[in-house]
């Protein structure tokens, strides 16, 4: 999925684990280490990475890379389930994540662009949910500036780097899918 709109230092692909895991991999465990961008304590690993993708090759989930003219992942976003019962099968959470020194250049707001349009493509999503640690102002700020709306904080639900943490629910609500079914 190359991306002809973007500039030439920047350019949209599909993420595969033969050529991706491992920068995937370093974007997730550096985000582990030092932010509350994920809820998690330990270092994923090689086998972690490939439970993920085959996971999403199964479920026929995106992953979204954008790569700079070397061919370097500098972010990706993706999504999954948001909860495992037959009647939220029209709602996704999505994830996006930036390799830590490319943060603040836009790249959030190109891949979440991204991942809308993919939601509208499939006609098989009608609400994407963003789970957001309540301190995140830069990612609460993307996803408002692009139609998301505050749909819930549950307070105190994590507790990392010696603190509670308060997770943020936004969410955007498509016109998809176009016949939607029960079952």
């Amino acid at each position: 999925m190359k991306d002809s709109t973007q500039n030439s230092a920047m350019t949209l692909i599909e993420c595969n684990e033969a050529e991706h895991a491992t920068a995937i991999l370093d974007i997730f465990n550096e985000a582990i280490a030092n932010s509350t961008a994920l809820y998690d304590y330990q270092p994923r690993t090689a086998e972690t990475m490939k439970n993920w993708f085959a996971t999403k090759q199964k479920q026929g989930l995106p992953v979204i890379g954008a790569i700079d003219e070397t061919g370097k992942l500098l972010g990706f976003a993706s999504w999954g389930t948001f909860r495992a019962f037959p009647a939220y099968k029209y709602t996704i959470e999505h994830s996006i994540y930036i390799h830590h020194t490319q943060r603040g250049r836009g790249l959030g707001k190109i891949l979440l662009q991204a991942l809308i349009e993919r939601a509208k493509q499939s006609d098989q999503v009608h609400v994407m949910i963003g789970c957001i640690d309540a301190t995140n102002a830069a990612s609460i700020g993307l996803h408002e500036k692009l139609g998301f709306s505050h749909a819930g904080t549950f307070k105190q639900v994590g507790f990392k780097f010696g603190g509670w943490l308060d997770a943020a629910f936004y969410q955007l609500i498509l016109n998809t899918p176009s016949q939607p079914q029960d079952g």
